[in-house]
């Protein structure tokens, strides 16, 4: 069984979810390389060493570089805001890197197109942690539109609705445009716009309409951030500072097949905490899925006698009858959790550096560079008032 040494870069809360992935994937899944955690790097001295401990990565350090060009280091792993991860990918590619990037891809459009021409020109494969891709309902979802069941597509809904953005909560850096680049918008949108994209196999060409705003302007600055717009804690400083991002985005698209598609983000939904959901109309059925309910997909068969017809929920748990990735994990009907799409990520990840194929189609740079054109284009035509076309080359 071979090894691969893996550098994570970042220590919050995909630095954690990523941690756990790398820890527990090869009790899981047979995966050849076996990952090693050799390295995790983060900015924070006092905080990194429990950290390296707690996940049991063998060293830390503070500097990115150093880790990302050692040697021994075969996948580097991104786990930062989203201003740095185009100077931390290009770098680790250069060096001859595996590299698995956090989404979006970047914070611009800009630094994802240098990422993708980066690694069109690299010796290491690249991934994105679209990991809602590897929700066994959602990779069902896909293998079911693949396959025709559904027809010609007519109509997407998809919205991403969560509430923790209130007034209360602090500057923290998802809440500045030099820092993450946008708000709800590329942070819960991205996701939505992956999933459409994955399951129908379509692109979007165009944005017809969109709407993009921030009703939070002034934000207390977290505690400890000494008056800087930075830091990640809870709020406490007295002091407050300017929110740059949107707090929600909804906008309209045109699909390649010639469908419509309708796409919202918000991190103001009070009484949604995470419903990642979408819903796909065709000719001959419709699927529909709600991360708050993640062990379940919607189906609904057209093709049957009407009067006995309606949605079917099918409980995705059985590995035995199929069901992507549910037969690593436990007996019928013993759910899965948020973590678990991400363990099955990194099982890919193995399997592809290893030579094999993933379960399902994986995201790599310039797949994830078309998803951050359709984000650039709906804050384009919010801002422009005015139709954008997108190019999907």
């Amino acid at each position: 069984m071979n090894e691969i040494n893996v550098a994570l870069i970042g220590t919050k809360f995909m630095g954690r979810a990523h941690s756990n992935a790398w820890l527990n994937v090869s009790k899981f899944f047979d995966v050849d390389p076996q990952p090693v955690m050799h390295a995790v790097v983060g900015r924070n001295v006092a905080e990194l060493d429990a950290f390296a401990a707690r996940w049991g990565w063998k060293t830390s350090n503070t500097d990115w570089r150093a880790a990302v060009t050692a040697p021994e280091i075969g996948l580097v792993d991104i786990a930062t805001p989203n201003d740095v991860h185009a100077e931390q990918s290009i770098a680790a590619l250069e060096a001859g890197k595996h590299v698995v990037c956090e989404k979006p891809l970047a914070g611009t459009l800009a630094d994802a197109e240098a990422m993708a021409a980066a690694a069109a020109n690299a010796s290491g494969k690249t991934f994105v942690w679209y990991n809602y891709r590897r929700v066994p309902a959602v990779a069902l979802a896909h293998r079911i539109a693949r396959s025709g069941a559904l027809g010609r597509i007519y109509h997407v809904r998809a919205c991403y609705l969560q509430s923790w953005g209130g007034p209360s909560t602090p500057l923290v850096w998802r809440f500045q445009a030099d820092i993450a680049g946008s708000g709800a918008h590329g942070d819960l949108n991205a996701h939505i716009i992956d999933a459409v994209r994955f399951v129908t196999g379509e692109e979007i060409v165009s944005v017809e309409g969109a709407i993009e705003h921030t009703f939070i302007t002034e934000r207390e600055l977290p505690e400890g951030s000494g008056g800087e717009i930075a830091g990640s804690g809870a709020a406490g400083s007295g002091r407050t500072g300017r929110s740059t991002v949107d707090d929600a985005v909804m906008f309209l698209g045109r699909l390649s097949g010639g469908g419509l598609a309708s796409f919202e983000a918000t991190r103001l939904a009070t009484g949604y905490h995470n419903a990642n959901r979408f819903e796909i109309h065709g000719e001959r059925g419709a699927l529909r899925f709600d991360f708050e309910r993640m062990n379940e997909l919607g189906y609904y068969d057209a093709s049957g006698d009407g009067a006995t017809a309606g949605w079917t929920t099918i409980d995705v748990t059985r590995g035995g009858d199929g069901h992507p990735y549910a037969a690593a994990w436990w007996p019928d009907s013993h759910g899965l959790g948020y973590e678990h799409g991400f363990v099955n990520q990194a099982a890919d990840i193995l399997t592809m550096i290893g030579g094999g194929q993933p379960l399902v189609p994986m995201p790599d740079f310039a797949d994830a560079l078309r998803t951050q054109r359709v984000l650039d284009a709906a804050i384009r035509s919010a801002r422009e008032r005015a139709p954008i076309q997108i190019a999907t080359t």
